[in-house]
């Protein structure tokens, strides 16, 4: 353990702390295509690729009941879950809504409710309607209509909801489909096209937000983000450090900025002309976006974090040179953007199979900037926060006691940061049971509960007992 962790250190998280578990819809529902959803684009992208389905993924569709009974048995009183868009409107807001669909979620709310189990509901988790993704999605400005009438149809549909979010991951939406091209219609290296886009989600979640205000809905809203801390391979390098400036423009700061000023400070604009500059394009930010958007950054309730690691920058005056390992076999990794840098691991530092860095204090740095940079914030959570792994049923059990150590690091690097006086509200382990992967497919689990994906059998793992201690003692 760090030598900052003290016997003064406390041990013991708040009264009204939440622990639970977080999902997504079309990571665990199954029911891609039936009880009247629309498609979205992974469907046709998945079919096409031929190497997995996320049909039936983890069969919540038909099980929410069971899985909310774990989450109750194990501790947890709250769950992270999504509303699919296209379940609602299967085309994206042309036509009537899907009456199916609509009694789906007041199902799975009321059983949430029954269990003792506060449901978090994001609205949008990577899956637009296909119609609107094809027509460009969040870079075409019909999409930001389409998606503040959706989220005033939900307001008013689902009372029993008090818990809002209005995004997951604007940075790996934008980045995925625009620099990385690993998701859907996606492309390689095209920056400003990834900062439009991020800035015309946050102008809908801006939206969104102002609709929930005005409304007068009796709950909280925010919206969640993917954030990485951002450090300089060399500190002592000035490439190096203008190359993790670069990435948390591109992944970090353009979406705080937008969220808490509702606007983009002149350091995140100089970067932004930067970046556009490397892939020969340029963003255009309205004065009404700002305006929009300057009046939701007072009303923000609370920040949903997403963490999985940090990253170390390195300058890099190449071409791109991108290799996404989704497949676990460690080492294969590579991300390197012309104008932005390259991403790099220091000696010693832990990775998992999939290259991903484990770095406990990254979070603990990123919640105290936010904390400084953005003093109106009022109130965060991590939303998501777990270790991918090829967990192994073996006898009926599952030891990943690796996972648990990764968990419990960082709930130490929470509980520091609320001694300095940061407000976090909760966690949320991704995942609450092994589920659909985007790039990855089933191999890579997070779960606390082990899925046989032939019979759908659940299996607490190691870290659901361990998990449920801590979630009910609120201790480590």
């Amino acid at each position: 353990m760090s030598p900052i962790f003290s016997a003064d250190t406390p041990q013991r998280f708040p009264d009204n702390f939440v622990f639970g578990g977080a999902t997504a819809a079309y990571q665990v529902e199954g029911a891609c295509q039936t009880h009247g959803k629309g498609k979205v684009a992974w469907d046709d992208y998945l079919a096409q690729q031929g190497r997995f389905s996320p049909e039936p993924a983890c069969d919540f569709y038909n099980r929410y009941d069971s899985d909310l009974e774990l989450c109750e048995r194990f501790g947890m009183n709250g769950i992270r879950v999504s509303i699919a868009w296209s379940r609602i409107f299967p085309n994206g807001g042309v036509g009537e809504p899907n009456p199916e669909g609509i009694a789906f979620y007041h199902n799975l709310f009321a059983s949430c409710r029954a269990r003792g189990v506060e449901p978090y509901v994001t609205l949008h988790h990577f899956d637009s309607p296909a119609a609107l993704y094809a027509n460009g999605d969040f870079l075409n400005r019909d999409t930001i209509d389409a998606f503040e009438a959706y989220a005033r149809f939900c307001f008013d549909e689902y009372p029993e909801v008090t818990r809002w979010f209005t995004f997951n991951e604007i940075a790996a939406a934008t980045l995925n489909r625009y620099v990385e091209g690993t998701w859907p219609q996606g492309k390689k290296g095209c920056l400003h096209e990834c900062l439009q886009a991020q800035h015309n989600m946050m102008l809908a979640h801006a939206r969104a937000v102002l609709a929930y205000k005005q409304g007068g809905y009796p709950g909280t809203i925010g919206v969640i983000h993917a954030l990485e801390y951002k450090y300089p391979y060399d500190p002592a390098c000035p490439g190096d450090v203008q190359a993790a400036k670069n990435d948390d423009v591109l992944q970090n700061r353009l979406l705080l900025d937008a969220t808490f000023r509702g606007d983009y400070a002149p350091d995140t604009l100089q970067i932004i002309d930067h970046l556009c500059q490397a892939s020969n394009g340029s963003v255009e930010f309205l004065d009404d976006d700002l305006s929009i958007m300057r009046r939701a950054a007072q009303l923000n309730d609370c920040l949903g974090i997403n963490y999985y690691q940090s990253r170390f920058l390195k300058a890099f005056d190449g071409e791109t040179d991108l290799h996404h390992n989704g497949t676990g076999d460690k080492g294969t990794g590579r991300w390197r953007v012309a104008g932005v840098g390259e991403r790099a691991v220091r000696p010693g530092v832990p990775t998992t199979d999939w290259d991903w860095i484990i770095y406990p204090k990254g979070l603990f740095d990123l919640m105290m900037d936010i904390s400084l940079c953005y003093p109106n914030y009022k109130q965060l959570f991590i939303t998501e926060n777990g270790m991918g792994r090829k967990d192994q049923l073996v006898d009926g059990t599952v030891d990943d006691s690796e996972r648990i150590a990764y968990v419990e690091d960082h709930l130490r690097w929470i509980l520091k940061a609320i001694e300095c006086g940061v407000d976090v509200g909760g966690y949320f382990m991704w995942s609450l049971q092994d589920q659909f992967s985007w790039t990855n497919g089933y191999n890579k689990r997070y779960g606390f509960f082990y899925v046989d994906f032939e019979t759908q059998q659940r299996t607490p793992k190691a870290s659901a007992y361990w998990f449920k201690r801590v979630a009910q003692t609120k201790r480590l």
